[in-house]
């Protein structure tokens, strides 16, 4: 009896990993093939970066321009991805019965779920290295010792925004899921503290301090510039993350 064979479970579905890997695999490939999920996760995200090095409009704060505009640039690209692009594809896959279909088969909406957040977690590995790679170009460098903590902060941050985007597409209309989630990722960048340090935006800086926006922001810059590990900020991005998952399984409705 072969190896695949001794894995298949009664019923002849493939077992939970395969089913989730596969999921995850179709995710993906949809996600890179969508031209307006590339335009917001990549080019978007690039034109930012390569404005904020090139144009001292913006004032970024003290440390090398370079370094900072990619710091936040990259919670950016991972707030694209985790939130705006995940709210919109979910919200019009619940509008068209997909995610009910999908939950009534071997893979379960447990599954399903799981499949989505591999997806995620790949194009973010995609937009680190190409956001990445640019910003070493354009005379950014990263702080080895903040790598870790960098990683840390990616995985919270895109958790608690991973949270909020399935929160977006599950309660309301998938017309309402675009529009607000495309204002939110537009209101993110110009002031929620993600490539602009919160305590720089004044008498607000200090509730937007409390923003998973600013705490992923401030964290990529402390970790990648300075290589810290920003504890209060870790500690915003779980709080959010755990409120978020709460408040799915509580409010997320499949139909």
């Amino acid at each position: 009896m072969s190896v695949v064979a001794a894995e298949q479970v009664p019923g002849g579905a493939a077992p939970p990993r395969r089913r989730i890997l596969a999921q995850a695999w179709f995710d993906l490939r949809s996600m890179l093939r969508n031209g307006e999920q590339l335009l917001l996760t990549i080019i978007l995200p690039l034109l930012v970066l390569i404005g904020l090095t090139t144009s001292d409009v913006v004032e970024l704060g003290d440390g090398p321009r370079a370094g900072l505009a990619t710091a936040g640039v990259l919670a950016l690209a991972l707030i694209s991805t985790s939130f705006t692009g995940q709210a919109i594809g979910t919200g019009f896959d619940r509008r068209a019965g997909l995610l009910r279909l999908l939950g009534t088969t071997p893979l379960g909406r447990g599954g399903l779920m799981a499949g989505r957040v591999l997806a995620i977690l790949a194009v973010e590995v995609i937009q680190v290295v190409l956001l990445g790679g640019a910003g070493l170009l354009l005379g950014g460098d990263a702080e080895p010792a903040g790598i870790a903590p960098a990683i840390v902060a990616g995985i919270l941050g895109t958790a608690a925004f991973t949270a909020l985007g399935l929160l977006l597409a599950g309660t309301l209309r998938a017309e309402a899921v675009l529009a607000l989630a495309n204002l939110i990722w537009v209101l993110l960048l110009a002031g929620g503290g993600v490539v602009l340090a919160a305590h720089r935006m004044g008498v607000a800086g200090s509730v937007i301090e409390l923003l998973p926006s600013a705490a992923l922001g401030d964290a990529m810059r402390a970790t990648l510039i300075d290589g810290q590990w920003p504890w209060s900020d870790l500690i915003v991005l779980a709080v959010w993350a755990m409120a978020g998952t709460a408040a799915v399984v509580r409010w997320f409705r499949w139909t």
